[in-house]
């Protein structure tokens, strides 16, 4: 049943790559002027649909094998939180449909997807404090909200794609091509990590954490920087460059910076092969985009996600920690930035209706909304130890 559920997930992300030049297709065919689907799009949205099937059935498939809800680590969190993203994709289609929405959207599925595989995959037992029915509950509904409010940055990003002048300097310019950078640095992650980890690379120091006990710790990268007083068990790799404190995780401080260097050498690669800026290559696929259309996108979708990420990522939350740990409220790193995360969009609601803030103030303020879900994704999960991390 394992195995079945690693298949369905290869075939959905096969699917949606598939998808993601079949919308391309479909903008870039000038023979369809009416206002009716062009075969290109009803052909993507089919296949985009056949690979959420496909990946929904590798979350059944693996919560079967699993005995719980398959959503309890980096891995199993990143690959539901691309596939919520894909299920809001197509509800939103449907009522506007839009192509453009798709061409922009499946690819950033396909990065959570492919990200998330850089993580283990094997099926391990919950921990005691997880055994609840509250898991399914809680995060589903949180990350069914997420998904649904990251809509809104793809929307917002299509209309600075449109919007933004490439041909003058200027401060939106800046910002919105290191947007872009940011993307090509996650796929420069999860390139150099698919590379070592095809190489079975692995180096093993032993080191001495911030408590002052001894421990080993285990690099699947060539060492840039090492563990405080870390010796090396491993013959014949590289030895680091440099030794960290023992405040600082060696291995993820590691792995960001070799993240940074291959999605540099990436950017640079584009920029000396097209010769354009990454914003200003996507632009001509944005030139037919009905702005008003794309705005009210991005606002919809925060009117809906914002109620259902309040419900899954506060609301839930709260009623589990009282029945876990006594309490419904502690200050834990996660709880902070999903309140951070509700009071943000809250104020994006505020500005929108209150203060009229529509078209580009609107799109940068869900960039920036994604900005801190990413945050509290990865950072969060990842280096800031805490109840509900996977630090």
């Amino acid at each position: 049943m394992a195995e079945l559920s690693s298949t369905l997930l290869y075939i959905a992300f096969i699917l949606y790559l598939i998808a993601t030049f079949l919308f391309g297709g479909s903008i870039r065919d000038k023979r369809n002027k009416s206002d009716k689907m062009s075969k290109w799009t009803t052909v993507a949205i089919s296949v985009t649909i056949v690979g959420f099937l496909s990946q929904l059935g590798y979350f059944i498939t693996r919560g079967i094998a699993s005995g719980h809800a398959p959503i309890s680590n980096l891995y199993e969190f990143g690959t539901a939180f691309g596939m919520m993203l894909v299920f809001a994709f197509i509800l939103l289609f449907f009522i506007y449909k839009t192509a453009i929405l798709g061409l922009f959207t499946l690819p950033i599925a396909l990065l959570l997807i492919a990200y998330a595989s850089m993580y283990p995959s094997d099926i391990t037992p919950l921990i005691p404090a997880l055994q609840s029915d509250w898991l399914l509950i809680h995060v589903t509904t949180a990350a069914l909200g997420q998904a649904i409010l990251s809509i809104s940055f793809i929307a917002g990003l299509i209309h600075l794609v449109r919007v933004v002048d490439q041909t003058k300097p200027s401060r939106s310019r800046f910002w919105l091509e290191m947007v872009m950078g940011i993307v090509v640095i996650t796929l420069g992650f999860v390139l150099i990590t698919s590379v070592f980890k095809f190489m079975d690379y692995e180096v093993v120091f032993n080191w001495v954490d911030k408590t002052g006990a001894e421990a080993k710790m285990e690099y699947q990268l060539p060492a840039l920087v090492g563990p405080n007083e870390g010796e090396m068990l491993t013959d014949g790799k590289m030895a680091p460059f440099v030794e960290l404190p023992p405040i600082i995780n060696g291995r993820k401080l590691n792995t960001v910076i070799w993240s940074i260097l291959a999605g540099l050498v990436l950017y640079g690669l584009a920029r000396l092969v097209f010769r354009k800026r990454l914003a200003a290559m996507i632009q001509p696929f944005t030139k037919n985009v009905n702005l008003e259309l794309i705005d009210e996108i991005g606002y919809r979708s925060i009117a809906i996600g914002f109620p259902v990420f309040t419900l899954g990522a506060l609301i839930f939350a709260m009623i589990w920690a009282q029945i876990a740990w006594t309490r419904f409220w502690g200050w834990d790193p996660k709880e902070v930035w999903a309140l951070i995360t509700f009071l943000f969009y809250a104020a994006y609601l505020h500005l929108r209706l209150s203060k009229g803030w529509h078209g580009e103030k609107s799109a940068w303020l869900a960039v920036i909304g994604f900005a801190i879900i990413m945050f509290n994704f990865i950072f969060v999960n990842l280096v800031i130890a805490g109840l509900h991390s996977y630090a």
